[in-house]
């Protein structure tokens, strides 16, 4: 049996929408080292995080009106068994697709600590210190795009009888819409804040894959709104407006 509702309303596209705060939880995507830092693989592969750390502002505020509101807050992030058994065989895709970042090799990260690319326990699988999880945050880690993809996420979501999911991370065409629509199989309802997400696929081009994925998700998978709203629509909640 369900407690009252709390719900908090916002603009969003195709149009507004209602969560109740009480089954509702922040995800934040892969907001980690080796895609969103200096020194991290997607920084060595010559790829622009730029457009990933820009999202770190937003977010960031985004979590601390979460805690104020006690949303839960849980990440995502990518990462490998040391012997990498998990990244599937060596004629699976996944393994030939991130053969050119060089997951599994070792490198120094910029504090100077050993650093195996992609794989649990070093530098490269934490999060960005901007965005470090304080405590009673969840931390799951995936082998895979989807968040959902042989985690505890769909069991530690609907433990929490958890309903509504505000999506943030990166990148917006791979990790983020692939976790939404896994999401979207599974009946949940997902908000993407695009201003909390970003994509270097396509970024040159007059219309990305950020826009293409953010067109997608609003109109086939879930919602697409941005963070002002969704921290606006607590303050007000809070405040009792």
């Amino acid at each position: 049996m369900h407690s009252a509702p709390r719900l908090a309303s916002f603009p969003a596209r195709p149009q507004p929408i209602s969560i109740d705060i009480r089954r509702s939880a922040v995800l934040v995507i892969d907001m980690q080292n080796e895609f969103g830092s200096e020194g991290g693989m997607f920084d060595r592969a010559g790829i622009d995080i730029s457009i990933i750390r820009s999202a770190i502002a937003p977010t960031a505020a985004v979590l601390d009106a979460a805690h104020k509101n006690g949303v839960p807050v849980i990440y995502l992030k990518m990462q490998h068994r040391p012997d990498m058994a998990d990244m599937g065989r060596e004629d699976s895709p996944h393994r030939i697709k991130h053969g050119f970042f060089r997951v599994g090799e070792n490198n120094v990260a910029p504090d100077g600590s050993p650093n195996r690319v992609l794989i649990e326990g070093y530098w490269g699988t934490e999060i960005v210190k901007e965005l470090s999880p304080q405590p009673g945050d969840l931390v799951v880690p995936k082998h895979r795009y989807s968040g959902f993809f042989e985690t505890e996420l769909d069991s530690i979501l609907r433990g929490r009888d958890i309903k509504h999911l505000i999506v943030t991370g990166c990148t917006t065409s791979v990790c983020v819409e692939s976790t939404i629509r896994d999401a979207m199989f599974r009946d949940y309802q997902c908000c993407l804040l695009a201003d909390c997400t970003g994509e270097p696929i396509g970024n040159a081009n007059s219309r990305g894959n950020h826009e293409a994925s953010l067109l997608t998700i609003e109109l086939l998978l879930g919602w697409v709104s941005e963070s002002k709203h969704f921290i606006e629509a607590l303050t007000d909640l809070k405040s009792g407006g």
